[in-house]
């Protein structure tokens, strides 16, 4: 029996609030006791095609860009990311669409009837998922009940010890950009982060991974080895022909597979053509590519949406997750080619668990901002705002300025902005989230 009751849980808002609840009362679990929940909701996943996905950044975005062509390609899908913006459903999608609140019910009622039936093992642990493992498991669930042909899953941290890596059928791995992040937990070295991420490789199974980083392709290809892997490597010569647009990027792709495709995509973020580079080199290793033309893998990448990626809020308002130094470094190569002929005014804050000294200099030394607006975070992770500006102005001679609500930062912003000037929101998929919420509950015309 367990000891965290649910019975009295009706309303998709009261699961959600327990789930938000669970790391006050729960642990780090091992891989077998996640492994052994797993079997005793029944291996859910069944015959559905896996693609497993970690990474440090652009994890999000090749899952989405994924789900798109495949989608595009007529097959049922089901994506499960992390973190979420606003809404928890966020993290569940399901041929385009986050679950319903309904649905999501129906998949914390399942899992929570199952802790009441445990097997004598887990019970004798006390055993409870921790709140990334109760989400997996009922994404799992979610995507078996819409019977999806794929499950598109993204590893919430790491990859050898993640929750998701207790799926043991893969149809194929793929690893993306390779950075310095959480290393408290990962290591405090590429090649030790990049071992821990090679860790959800099968033998037998596609290894998809970038070759950039010479150290991390090293120890990535060495452990698909160990494992009976079999490697594709994505060289960065094979992405060609960039034309960054007004508000679109061409370029072309040398593939494997489908030989030469060239794409627009909707976006003006550089670090993309990476993203969706790793996506079509993951459709290649498929069963199925014999049933996916160029034209669906183009108009996926084409239709792909992922919010809080270098998205467009509002007329020139960007919104982007960066929110460690790898993704700061191509948060600011993507503006440094974005064309902006007038100002350009930056908004940031960021937690106080990552390098955010390391990412202030890079902003402070990038000579690409006129002014820059600094707002403090919800939530004790929260890097206190006195912080921030004390800091910019050490190291800049800019424009300094604080806000103690974000609403007033965002109206501040765009007072006098011009049709040439833009405004970019940075720093923290937290800030993104909080923004979008702000958004969602007032009209633009507030703004």
């Amino acid at each position: 029996m367990s000891l965290y009751t649910t019975d009295s849980i009706e309303t998709y808002a009261a699961a959600e609030r327990y789930i938000l609840g669970i790391p006050r009362f729960t642990k780090k679990n091992s891989m077998n006791d996640t492994g052994c929940f797993l079997k005793h909701l029944g291996n859910p996943e069944g015959k559905a095609k896996i693609i497993h996905v970690a990474g440090t950044n652009g994890k999000g975005s090749v899952c989405a860009y994924l789900h798109s062509i495949l989608k595009e390609a007529g097959f049922s899908v089901g994506m499960f990311t992390s973190p979420h913006l606003v809404s928890m459903r966020e993290r569940f999608i399901i041929n385009g669409a986050m679950v319903s609140e309904e649905d999501f019910l129906w998949a914390f009622r399942l899992v929570s009837d199952q802790l009441k039936v445990m097997p004598e093992e887990l019970q004798k642990k006390s055993y409870h998922p921790t709140f990334f493992e109760f989400l997996f498991f009922m994404a799992v669930e979610l995507f078996a009940r819409h019977q999806t042909d794929y499950m598109i899953m993204e590893t919430g941290l790491g990859g050898r010890l993640d929750a998701t890596n207790s799926l043991e059928q893969k149809e194929v791995c793929v690893i993306t950009s390779i950075g310095y992040d959480h290393m408290e937990y990962l290591g405090d070295t590429l090649v030790k982060i990049a071992a821990e991420k090679a860790g959800i490789f099968r033998k037998n199974v596609p290894a998809v991974f970038l070759n950039r980083q010479d150290e991390v392709t090293e120890v990535l290809r060495e452990n698909a080895e160990k494992t009976g892997a079999f490697v594709s490597l994505v060289p960065p010569q094979a992405i060609k022909e960039i034309n960054c647009r007004h508000k679109t990027i061409d370029f072309s792709l040398q593939s494997n597979y489908y030989d030469y495709i060239r794409f627009r995509m909707p976006t003006i973020a550089l670090y993309q053509t990476e993203n969706a580079a790793l996506a079509v080199a993951a459709v290649e290793c498929l069963d199925d590519r014999k049933y996916i033309s160029k034209t669906q893998i183009r108009e996926g990448i084409r239709k792909m949406h992922f919010e809080g990626r270098m998205e467009e809020i509002m007329p020139s308002v960007y919104l982007d997750g960066a929110h460690n130094i790898d993704g700061m470094r191509a948060f600011l190569q993507t503006v440094g080619q974005d064309g902006c002929i007038g100002k350009r005014r930056l908004l940031f804050s960021m937690v106080n668990d990552k390098q955010y000294q390391a990412v202030m200099d890079l902003i402070a030394g990038s000579g690409l901002f006129d002014m820059i607006g600094a707002v403090e975070l919800s939530g004790e992770r929260a890097l206190p705002l006195h912080i921030i500006v004390d800091y910019f102005r050490q190291y800049t001679t800019l424009r300094i300025q604080g806000y103690d609500r974000l609403e007033n930062a965002i109206q501040d912003m765009l007072i006098g902005n011009g049709e040439e000037d833009r405004v970019y929101i940075v720093g923290s998929l937290y800030l993104a989230g909080e923004v979008k919420a702000l958004l969602r509950r007032s009209s633009h015309d507030q703004f």
